[in-house]
Parts: structure tokens; sequence; C-alpha cells
């Protein structure tokens, strides 16, 4: 993971915290409002958005993904980039 980019994961735990350092935002399929994900990600000012159903199976790799956190909305680009 480079600095910027969007993990997106199935769940996350309080091990995961230092990638949320260097994450541009996060995806996760699991979680809620008081989840510890999104508590650290408020406290961070990282754009989240969780319980998004098969999220890892239809966001790519290299795709070009907008979070925010404000609305819970997940904008996808119809192709990854390429590098």
């Amino acid at each position: 993971m480079r600095p910027g980019d969007i993990l997106v994961c199935a769940t996350t735990t309080p091990v995961w915290a230092p990638l949320f350092s260097i994450a541009g935002g996060v995806v996760t399929e699991t979680g809620g409002a008081l989840s510890s994900l999104a508590t650290v990600a408020r406290e961070r000012g990282i754009p989240t958005v969780v319980s998004v159903r098969d999220a890892t199976a239809r966001i790519r790799d290299g795709q070009l993904v907008t979070v925010d956190g404000d609305t819970g909305v997940v904008s996808l680009e119809a192709r990854p980039r390429r590098e």
C-alpha cells in the first residue's frame, strides 16, 4: 500500500491502524458507525465508508476510487488505471 491509496477490505481490527496513517480512504464490507475503524477514521480525518456489500469483489486493484465519508458514497471509475 502506498500513501494515498484507498484501503478496501472485508473487515479491519485495531492491528490495521498503522495502514490508516497512509490511507487516502477506507472501504470495508463490515462495520458500523461505532466500530473501531470508524472511530479511528474520524479522529484522523480519513474518508471511510463501512458496510459496503461485496466491496472486495467489486473494487479492483488500480481502479480509481473516490470515498465520501460524509455521504457514505463510494464512486468507481469504469476501468482500472494502468501504471
